[in-house]
């Protein structure tokens, strides 16, 4: 099941913040929350196991655009 992010449920909420921000800031802005979200995921991972390397970065990746992504 896709989720919003926070940025996406903002602009939802304020249509006219869309047409107000320019593109380029709400492109930066998902960016960013797209690599909180991945780290917040990586750094879960390895609270769980104490190994750093038991979930790649290319895992939280995956489950990002699993979780969010559209297209």
């Amino acid at each position: 099941m896709r989720q919003i992010s926070a940025v996406e449920w903002l602009v939802e909420q304020w249509p006219i913040l869309e047409s107000q921000i320019p593109e380029r800031i709400l492109e930066q802005a998902k960016e960013m929350e797209k690599e909180q979200i991945i780290e917040s995921y990586c750094q879960g991972c390895f609270d769980i196991s104490k190994d750093d390397g038991i979930v790649p970065r290319e895992t939280a990746e995956d489950y990002y655009n699993e979780t969010f992504k559209t297209n």
